[in-house]
């Protein structure tokens, strides 16, 4: 058989090339050697590109640990699929190096046989008990985001005692945020820092030292308040607690951020009229189409009310045929401005700062916008049309109605999510077809209302 050449790890078409090749020859020596000291993230961008057996090929010759961040690090509709191709017992291996919110996580997505077979595999007792606690919770409340690993130590103890302690934890732990002070119950009390215990003789008790002032989380909140909780208070970890306080894992910055990140997308599709949950590529046709297809037939069905609504006014097109031209000008300003005002009320309502004296000042503001602008947008449509010899009652006609429609598509830009919230209804839903459908309507009724009253029809 051919030696293969040694190539350092990169990402690009001439390592993946050369993994192939020496996948193909079985030199997993070389390919091992070669990923030593690459990145988990590097590395599966390269299994990406690679089939499913070439992909397995590589991960047993990982070692566990970075095997396992490897898996972690892969998209969760993939990662399912993929790891279906292991045996029970190659999943425990790798399981048994994750931390344990990541572990539950995976197994979650598993057939509860395999869940069962692939815990009872696992050589690291504490680490399985942990995964096998946390499977119980929901995937988005605060037991399910939680790992379970962290540090505590007694309020009774002493300085000397803590470090001890902290010594023989923080082999399980991969990031120290915080300590945490329990009682004899474990009932979570507050937290001290490490800066605070290097600071203190060894005969200081921890009750003199730590700070009671703390902010956690029940295991039954949703990850969406839990989020909300620490970006608020800029956290990088929350502890969490059960229905008697004790304490019982910590949720870190890294879990939120992928919270953040899914209801950014989940916002993002309601704004484009995607109900339901984010889209995933996994989904089936159906579930697409479900997803889709309601704000699809409200567009529709606007723009049918739309159609029939210039209908009545034929007979004023007939006389003006030129009023035409401009029908998409005032829709599409209207459409444009009413989501611009409704994507930002929407997020002010999800950071909770549009409530009391402050709405009061967001709607003045608002209206002040809206003059400028439409003062702005109505000077300019007025000199282009007189520019281009349109005839100045036409011209004035388009003005005046598109500084109309962009005071009344900003005022129901901005009030139309406040009452959609005010009634429990996800205001991201306001910035859809829905909004753009009202706001058509609105335009077309200014913009030949006043073009009654200037060509007194």
């Amino acid at each position: 058989m051919e030696t293969i050449d040694f190539l350092s790890f990169e990402v690009s078409p001439a390592y993946l090339e050369w993994v192939r090749e020496a996948i193909s020859q079985d030199a997993s020596g070389t390919v091992q050697e070669s990923m030593t000291d690459a990145n988990a993230v590097d590395i599966l961008t390269v299994l990406y590109e690679l089939n499913t057996e070439e992909s397995k090929y590589i991960l047993k010759l990982l070692d566990k640990e970075k095997a396992a961040d490897v898996i972690v690090e892969i998209e969760e509709e993939d990662q399912t699929a993929f790891l279906r191709n292991f045996a029970p017992a190659e999943l425990a291996n790798f399981i048994d190096y994750l931390d344990s919110d990541d572990g539950a996580d995976i197994l979650n997505r598993l057939p509860i046989q395999t869940r069962e077979e692939v815990i009872d595999r696992m050589q690291n007792a504490e680490r399985a008990r942990h995964v096998k606690d946390l499977i119980r919770y929901e995937e988005d409340r605060a037991g399910g985001l939680m790992a379970k690993e962290l540090i505590k130590v007694d309020i009774n103890w002493t300085i000397l005692q803590c470090i001890e302690e902290i010594r023989r934890q923080a082999e399980k732990v991969d990031k120290l945020y915080s300590v945490y002070v329990v009682n004899d119950k474990n009932q979570l009390l507050g937290k001290v820092s490490l800066k605070r215990i290097i600071l203190s003789q060894d005969q200081t008790r921890i009750a003199d030292i730590y700070d009671s002032e703390i902010i956690s989380v029940p295991t039954f909140m949703e990850e969406e308040e839990i989020a909300e909780i620490m970006q608020k208070y800029d956290l990088e970890v929350i502890p969490v607690v059960d229905v008697l306080e004790r304490l019982v894992g910590r949720i870190t910055i890294d879990d939120i951020v992928d919270v953040i990140t899914e209801m950014a997308e989940e916002e993002r599709q309601l704004m484009a009229g995607i109900s339901g949950d984010v889209e995933e590529r996994s989904d089936s046709v159906w579930q697409l189409s479900r997803a889709r297809l309601p704000w699809l037939i409200i567009g529709m069905l606007g723009g049918l009310l739309g159609a029939r609504f210039i209908g009545i006014f034929e007979a004023d097109i007939a006389l003006v045929p030129a009023m035409a031209f401009f029908i998409p000008l005032i829709t599409a300003t209207g459409g444009n401005v009413g989501i611009q005002s409704s994507s930002l009320v929407v997020q002010s309502l999800a950071t909770s700062s549009v409530f009391g004296d402050q709405l009061a000042k967001r709607l003045v503001k608002v209206l002040i916008v809206a003059l400028i602008n439409g003062l702005s947008l109505g000077a300019l449509v007025l000199g282009f049309n007189l520019l281009f010899g349109e005839e100045l009652r036409l011209a004035g006609v388009v003005a005046i109605a598109l500084f109309s429609v962009v005071l009344l598509a900003s005022f129901m830009g901005t009030l139309t999510p406040l009452v959609l919230n005010r009634f429990g209804v996800n205001p991201a839903l306001a910035s859809g077809p829905f909004i753009t459908t009202a706001n058509d309507l609105l335009g077309l009724a200014v913009y030949f209302s006043v073009a009654h009253l200037l060509y007194e029809f």
